[in-house]
């Protein structure tokens, strides 16, 4: 959620921040009334049972015909303050409708515009050339025995796969490595749950406008997560957390799950957009004023990341109406695929400021000691897709892939992949 006060002292700010995400900027009025109407209801409210103790402490001491003028009177104020509380509950829960509602402020720099307007910050590698012409990533794991969307299809439907041979250890050699580099650096490791709770899940921010990409187990009311970083978010709900030493650290290996409603006929083909993954997924809690440095820390750690498995890519900053509900700022590392001739998505990283940490009650305690909302951030460190920008970047002439040289420690020693015999 976002901050009451900067609603309060700054609504032109929210209003400018719902223009930018394409968003209805008269919620921020709404909300305003809705604030007003909390609080003038809270104030009627305390005044009446601050009446109705003062009374009663008048009725113990009251006789006779001024007792029974009294005890009417309590009579009366009891209604009173019963129906003022019922407007306080009622203005309460307006309010948090209202409130959850909002998405969260985006940041001055952010660009403005939609999915297509994102500026980019810098270029690192030169696509290949190759002397032959180049696979795509389906038919390399096809010849190296390593994906199955057709049986993936017939057990599981469209967009599902299995990653056989070669394939599940490439999976495991990168998540393995991302792990060890986490870990390296200070992240505490954790395995995640893949199902969660509905307030877990709209705490992060995914029930509002995403919800739509969320897979529900009605009869359980449990959620399955598509990125780890929502159970992440819910591990220290409710709690006030010690941040003197400076960010709190995990990285989170799950499996994620995304519906990919509104995709159809988006990249059907290969591992690019599946409805299952695996995935490591950094995540911080910090200060809220050293947010913007841990934004920068996840990002360069997303580049030694990329930078092992030797790809071309390059870093966004995604527009303001592509970002989540959650994300105050989002940058995106993109890598090159050789067989569509663009840059596409392996990784981002999201400053998610107070927002979720306001839904999910996670705190801690500033110099003074009064406990304050945490910032939280998230940032992907490796996936499945990452197989696609690996297997087409070191592709040979003989469909044999290059395993990158920081890779082949986690791969067994092996530095090519070579093709089934046929």
């Amino acid at each position: 959620m976002i901050d009451l006060r900067t609603l309060r002292e700054d609504p032109d700010a929210v209003r400018a921040s719902q223009r930018a995400r394409g968003e209805d900027e008269t919620l921020v009025d709404a909300l305003l009334s809705a604030d007003e109407r909390r609080r003038s209801a809270v104030s009627t409210a305390d005044a009446l049972r601050a009446e109705q103790k003062q009374l009663g402490k008048q009725v113990g001491r009251a006789k006779g015909d001024e007792r029974a003028a009294l005890l009417a009177k309590g009579k009366e104020l009891a209604a009173e303050v019963k129906s003022a509380e019922a407007e306080q509950a009622e203005a309460e829960k307006a309010m948090a409708e209202l409130h959850r509602s909002v998405p969260n402020l985006v940041h001055p720099a952010a660009p403005v515009g939609g999915e297509d307007d994102y500026a980019v910050l810098k270029h690192v590698g030169e696509p290949p050339t190759f002397d032959f012409t180049p696979q795509d990533h389906l038919d390399l794991g096809l010849g190296l025995g390593a994906i199955d969307t057709e049986r993936g299809a017939k057990v599981s439907g469209a967009r599902f796969y299995f990653l056989t041979g070669v394939g599940a250890q490439l999976q495991l050699a990168l998540l393995n490595m991302a792990a060890a580099q986490a870990v390296a650096n200070g992240f505490t490791l954790m395995i995640t749950p893949a199902l969660v709770r509905p307030e877990i899940m709209a705490g992060t921010g995914f029930l509002g406008a995403h919800a739509s990409e969320v897979y529900r187990l009605r009869d359980d009311d449990l959620y399955l997560v598509g990125t780890s970083e929502v159970p992440l978010a819910g591990y220290h709900a409710d709690e006030i957390l010690d941040l003197s030493a400076g960010p709190r650290r995990y990285a989170g290996w799950s499996s994620c799950f995304r519906r990919e409603a509104g995709s159809y006929g988006k990249d059907t083909r290969g591992i690019i957009r599946v409805h299952q993954f695996d995935k490591v997924e950094m995540f911080s809690y910090c200060r809220p004023e050293d947010a913007e440095a841990e934004h920068q820390r996840l990002l360069a750690w997303e580049e030694e990341m990329l930078a092992k498995i030797e790809v071309p890519y390059r870093v966004i900053d995604t527009a303001t109406g592509d970002l989540g509900t959650s994300a105050a700022r989002k940058f995106d590392c993109e890598a090159w695929l050789p067989s569509q001739q663009t840059y596409r998505e392996l990784t981002s990283t999201s400053n998610c400021t107070t927002f979720q940490a306001r839904r999910l009650n996670v705190r801690y305690r500033d110099e003074n000691g009064k406990p304050q909302a945490a910032a939280t951030l998230n940032g992907t460190l490796a996936t499945t897709r990452w197989i696609a920008a690996i297997l087409e970047n070191h592709q040979q002439a003989d469909g044999s892939v290059r395993v990158p040289e920081a890779l082949r420690p986690f791969l067994g020693g092996q530095e090519v992949l070579t093709p089934l015999a046929r």
